[in-house]
Order: structure tokens, then sequence, then C-alpha cells
């Protein structure tokens, strides 16, 4: 167990220090990836990495495509492309608490199933955002179904919910490859729906109680808080106060993960 905990921490930096310096990761975002990486790596193995490393590259990579349809978006959300730590630690704290739990209980199937669950769901949510972009029209908000501008938190579209199931199948696909001792087809099911439950479950958040501002100079409703991209100071609209979008994407992953148990238990 030494020696692999101490490789998974050489592989957790060193795919640290590669996204540092694509800037896919802040300074603390990389810190606090070697972090994530070293539990997950370290305690739950090569193929605990590959899910992990799955959903990091897809995100990441998605995070760079359509700039142009993205471009007017930046100021609706309260970062950018560069997750920093806080935003690792959401998507990333729920299985690395999974991973542990795998060590204490490594004959175990639930921490597993936890783990991709959780995984599925913060990629089924990372897609939605990334390519929902991509929806001809307007999305509409969640509570309400009243249609609101692109980038708005809560809001849903037909592109982003197809985004949404793809991103929490692939996690599903790769786990049930990965564990075909464990049945495959039921692995695939579960997962994909939990994952999937799991980002609905974060636009719900996302529409109610996350924090949201809007710019009194721009006229538009924003993550950013308290000063928004122009300079203006931003006044709170809607959602509780201490409730960011971090804290709505550590709900999506626990959300997944506690779908995914729910499933597996009942069936």
């Amino acid at each position: 167990m030494t020696i692999q905990l101490f490789s998974g921490f050489l592989l957790a930096v060193l795919v640290a220090i590669t996204a540092w310096r694509f800037h896919s990761l802040s300074t603390s975002g990389a810190f606090g990836a070697a972090l994530i990486g070293t539990i997950i790596f370290g305690l739950g193995g090569w193929k605990w990495a590959v899910i992990l490393l799955t959903f990091f590259i897809s995100s990441s990579l998605f995070s760079r495509l359509f700039p142009k349809q993205k471009s007017d978006l930046s100021e609706k959300f309260a970062k950018g492309n560069q997750r920093d730590i806080s935003q690792v630690l959401a998507n990333g704290g729920i299985a690395s608490i999974f991973a542990i739990l795998h060590y204490f209980y490594p004959s175990a199937s639930w921490p597993w199933v936890g783990f991709i669950a959780s995984m599925a769901a913060v990629n089924a949510d990372t897609w939605a955002t990334e390519l929902g972009v991509l929806n001809p029209g307007n999305p509409r908000l969640m509570t309400n179904l009243k249609k609101v501008e692109k980038g708005t938190s809560g809001a849903i579209s037909p592109v982003g919910t197809l985004a949404s199931l793809g991103g929490s199948s692939l996690i599903a696909i790769l786990a049930a490859l990965l564990m075909p001792d464990r049945n495959p087809f039921f692995i695939l099911g579960i997962v994909s729906v939990a994952g999937f439950l799991g980002a609905l479950f974060d636009s719900f958040l996302g529409a109610t109680v996350q924090a949201i501002y809007t710019c009194p100079t721009c006229k538009k409703e924003t993550e950013r808080h308290p000063i928004h991209r122009c300079g203006a100071e931003t006044i709170q609209i809607r959602g509780i106060k201490w409730i960011n979008n971090d804290l709505v994407n550590t709900g999506c992953a626990l959300a997944g993960s506690v779908f995914g148990l729910f499933f597996l238990w009942i069936f």
C-alpha cells in the first residue's frame, strides 16, 4: 500500500503540474488536484484513476471548445476556466471520501458505486454547462420553465440535457468495463441514471438556493460578487447568500453518490 500511495502521489503531482502548465488549474487548484489525486490514485488504484482522469480531461477539453459561443457568458460565472482549489474540492471531494472508505472496506462494492456515481454526476453537470451553450434557443429555468439567458444558474435545455446524459453515461460505461465481474449492465444502468439525476439536482439548487446577483450597470444576472466584471458592485436578487456555485457542485457530487447507493440498495 505504501508503494501504491507513493505512486499515486507521483501521478497526481504530474497531472496537476501538467494541468497547471496548460492553464486548466490555478496554483491553488494544482495543489488541490494533487491532494485529491493522491487519495484516489493511491487508495483506489489505477481503475479509480482512470475514472478521475476521464472526468478531468473531458471537462478541461470541453471548457476550451466553442469560445465564440461562450464569449458573452463569462460575465455570468463567478470563476473562469482555470479551476481553483475550491472548485477541485467541490468536484472531487466526495469521490475522495469513497476512495478512503474503499481502503477500509476493500471487498465491499458500495464504495466503488458511490465513487463512480459521484464522478458521473459532476461529469454530467460539467458537460451540460460546457455544451449547453450550443442549444439554438434560450434555456428555461428548471423551477418555472421561464425562458432565461444562456448561462443562467438552474437553467436547462435539450442540448444541455443530452450532454448531461452523455457525460454520465461515459463514466458509467468505463466503470462497467473496468469492473466486469460486478454485473456491468447493472452498473451501467444505475450509474448513468444516478449521475444524470445528480446533475439535475445541481440545476435545481442553482434555480432555488444558490446566491444570484445582478449588475446594476450591465443589467445582467451573475454569480460574481461583490464586484462584477465591469467594476460595479453586484446586488443579490435570489438564493441564500453563503451558497455559491462550489457548494452547489458539492451537492451535485453528493447527490450522485446518494442516488447510486440508493439504487444499489433497492435493486
